[in-house]
């Protein structure tokens, strides 16, 4: 079963990366209630850098919940975090925190059918200095395209609204092209 854990949004603000002021909205925070979905993006989220994050074919990120604990031990180990400290929804820029669905499940093309709107796989996250940020360490990108833990872009193809708590169905694209597969290809390019 696919659940929606959280429902993730955050507004573009100046953050300092790199020795620089960076236009970011990388720090998603769960919402609650229910929240809008229309064809670019959820309500009450902003995209700093359309180029990377937003549009018809990047409108909703989606992030496994059953890599957190993952990321949780890599930043106790990188000794940004305590052991112990549990990382919130939406703490990899996601604007869905999802549990049952992993990247070797995924296909481009797949449909996410929820109960009040339509979504669509479109292709891999590819991780920046901004993920490195919000992660607290430099190697953060990097170990991302290593355990190929990337999380799913979505379309939305039918607008409507999604709530923390839904539960989703994976229907069948025309599974050409698995999204796993597709940011390894694009891994060997960096």
């Amino acid at each position: 079963m696919i659940r929606v854990v959280s429902v993730n949004v955050a507004r573009a603000d100046h953050r300092e990366i790199g020795g620089r002021q960076v236009l970011t909205a990388i720090g998603k925070r769960p919402v609650e209630g229910t929240v809008a979905v229309r064809a670019l993006g959820l309500a009450g989220d902003e995209q700093a850098d359309q180029s990377v994050h937003g549009g018809l074919g990047k409108a909703v990120y989606a992030y496994p919940h059953e890599h957190y604990a993952f990321w949780q031990v890599v930043r106790a180990q990188a000794r940004v975090a305590a052991w112990d400290e549990v990382l919130p929804p939406g703490s990899m820029g996601e604007n869905l925190t999802l549990r049952g669905l992993l990247e070797g499940d995924m296909w481009i093309g797949d449909y996410l059918r929820l109960p009040h709107c339509t979504l669509a796989i479109s292709e891999p996250r590819q991780p920046c200095l901004k993920f490195n940020a919000a992660m607290g360490f430099t190697q953060a990108a990097k170990l991302m395209r290593q355990s190929t833990y990337c999380g799913a872009y979505l379309s939305v193809i039918d607008p409507g609204q999604i709530t923390a708590g839904d539960e989703a169905v994976l229907v069948p694209g025309p599974r050409e092209v698995n999204l796993r597969e597709l940011f390894e290809a694009r891994r060997g390019r960096d």
